[in-house]
């Protein structure tokens, strides 16, 4: 049952909600004005921003300087095709997860059982490649020595309660970027393992660094624990009797994913396709280690506006909201579907 609330308590959290919603909104306003200021002005301290004159010259500045269209051409193709092959992953793990969900592990193995596989197998792959020098000669000998450690984790998971596999793939989340930049760094770049003269193929002058085959998946791979999340909350809140009459009336699964679950679905998918593509859309860690200019987003976009001579606050502000200008619009015009999408499931 719904508390009632007094006229005073209506209007102390109407007042509490617009000063939050002022404090998040200013930073955005404020780059907002300074963009419209020269460089000087934007410099001027105490900031009068309401008296000196506006002006457009810093976004013609920087769409001389930068080739805007560029990059954000490379954004759209980066969040838009990452966030559709996701959904392809993302609704069949949701699906099994929801509707043929595994209530207990498979195996009885403890814990200590199942780190001391792990680590030993990783540890024995570290020997291997210590006595070879840290060179493998042959790229199937690193297949194989990475396949030591990735099959008992996989195991792992696989044994898992379905609980317990949700939990593992958002704690993969948990991470900081930063622990895993090397690995991924490497694994992009020209190590010698895949990228090199095979005889039959010669990937010697080839790499994933600033292209799309490289950042599309690994984007995709980032916000895949969070889309099986939201897909998961959303199916589970499906009646399982329709399925099974569908079922019943001789729909195979695959008719059962496109023609039963994926209609009844579209808000709880539209939602976590907007709220997916506004994080790809943000990602930037990834985007300036990674790329350069070929497949360079807007928030590498942004960066060229911060040098070691200084920072150009003007027409830094201005790059700001050319970046984040469409993905906001996009987000007003569908605020109601993002609101779903974060709220669905909070109230039974």
């Amino acid at each position: 049952m719904a508390l009632k609330q007094t006229t005073g308590q209506k209007i102390t959290i109407t007042i509490v909600a617009w000063v939050i919603g002022l404090l998040l909104f200013f930073p955005i306003l404020w780059t907002a004005i300074a963009a419209f200021k020269t460089e000087s002005d934007a410099y001027t301290l105490p900031q009068n921003f309401l008296t000196t004159p506006w002006t457009l010259e810093n976004f013609g500045i920087v769409q001389e300087r930068s080739d805007y269209v560029l990059y954000i051409r490379n954004t759209v193709i980066i969040a838009g095709l990452s966030t559709l092959l996701g959904l392809v992953f993302a609704v069949p793990a949701a699906w099994s997860m929801a509707f043929a969900p595994q209530s207990k592990p498979t195996n009885n193995w403890s814990g200590y059982t199942w780190l001391a596989i792990i680590f030993g197998s990783g540890g024995l792959a570290a020997l291997i490649l210590y006595f070879m020098g840290w060179h493998p000669t042959n790229f199937l000998v690193g297949i194989i020595l990475l396949l030591m450690f990735v099959v008992p984790v996989s195991a792992w998971v696989w044994t898992r309660a379905t609980k317990d596999t949700l939990l593992w793939m958002l704690s993969t989340k948990m991470m900081p970027p930063a622990g895993a930049l090397i690995s991924i760094y490497l694994l992009f770049n020209r190590n010698g393992l895949v990228y090199k003269d095979w005889g039959w193929i010669d990937l010697s002058d080839y790499n994933l660094v600033d292209s799309f085959w490289g950042m599309v998946p690994l984007v995709m791979l980032l916000n895949l624990p969070i889309i099986i999340w939201m897909l998961y909350t959303y199916f589970k809140e499906l009646p399982v009797e329709i399925l099974e009459a569908a079922r019943m009336d001789g729909a195979s699964l695959w008719n059962e994913l496109t023609q039963v679950l994926t209609p009844m679905a579209m808000p709880g998918i539209a939602s976590t396709c907007l709220l997916n593509l506004i994080l790809a859309w943000n990602e930037a860690f990834w985007s300036l280690n990674l790329t350069n200019k070929f497949a360079a987003p807007l928030s590498f976009f942004i960066s060229e506006y911060s040098s070691p001579e200084g920072q150009f606050w003007a027409k830094l502000s201005a790059a700001s909201i050319m970046a984040i200008v469409p993905i906001l619009i996009v987000g007003w015009f569908s605020q109601k579907q993002l609101v779903r999408g974060l709220t669905f499931g909070a109230v039974k």
